[in-house]
């Protein structure tokens, strides 16, 4: 199986993000109540993950998303963007 990829990101305060792409190895995809929290958001300072990769879901824990297998996301790529100011998934589609 092929972890999807982080097409685009843009939640640029993230300290993964870096001109809207996503250096992650992996993200976490949240089940936050009605939305799709990208759990591994958040800011610092510095960038980190690795400029030479660009992000793919590792884990995403939205059970009625119907991109969703056994907590596994099997969309052939997601986008971050911001829902009510966080960042979440917008290629969350109802079951």
């Amino acid at each position: 199986m092929k972890m999807p990829v982080v097409n685009q990101c843009q939640a640029e305060a993230c300290a993964y993000n870096r001109e809207r792409v996503c250096h992650a190895l992996a993200i976490t995809v949240g089940d936050a109540p009605g939305q799709a929290h990208c759990d591994t958001f958040f800011t610092a300072s510095a960038k980190g993950g690795d400029p030479g990769t660009v992000g793919r879901v590792g884990a995403c824990k939205v059970a009625d998303c119907r991109h969703n297998t056994q907590f596994e996301c099997r969309a052939p790529g997601i986008e971050i963007g911001y829902v009510s100011d966080r960042a979440d998934c917008v290629t969350y589609a109802p079951a």
